[in-house]
């Protein structure tokens, strides 16, 4: 059983657009070519089956992957969000306490993530550090290159 992951509307359906098009096009795509290479004659030394095959193979694990994904999510009602406190789908501004620099960031699921766009994972080392925040509150958050102190400057759906 898969972990439960909020969307956004638009998240979700961006996940089911995608399985759509792994199912009804890549799919016969790859069975196309696997079957193409087939008629070519000896398997065991056609190098377009097996390449084929293990393109196969890897769409059928994403699909997969994909479809566990979409049984496990939901989609988050934002009206009901506590917005005195930094929580998935939250905009907000925080401040590195290190170097003054202000960042602005939505905290999205992973399959949402786009850091150049401004929206960061929930569950990356900031993501998490950050929950459950409020304005005024300062984070220490553990990354890679050592700790972070950031103070929270706003909050806002």
């Amino acid at each position: 059983m898969s972990e439960i992951s909020y969307y956004s509307a638009e998240g979700l359906k961006k996940l089911k657009d995608e399985l759509l098009q792994l199912e009804q096009i890549e799919r016969p795509r790859v069975t196309q070519e696997i079957a193409d290479a087939r008629d070519k004659g000896d398997l065991s030394e056609n190098a377009e089956y097996h390449a084929a095959k293990e393109e196969q193979s890897h769409l059928e694990f994403k699909i997969a992957k994909l479809k566990n994904v979409i049984s496990s999510a939901r989609i988050i009602d934002e009206s009901q969000l506590d917005v005195s406190k930094v929580l998935i789908h939250s905009i907000i501004k925080i401040k590195n306490m290190t170097n003054g620099v202000e960042f602005s960031y939505t905290l999205v699921a992973d399959s949402e993530t786009d850091v150049r766009n401004g929206k960061l994972s929930v569950n990356s080392p900031i993501g998490k550090g950050l929950l459950g925040k409020k304005v005024g509150d300062f984070a220490e958050i553990e990354v890679p290159n050592g700790v972070m102190k950031f103070e929270i400057i706003e909050v806002a759906r």
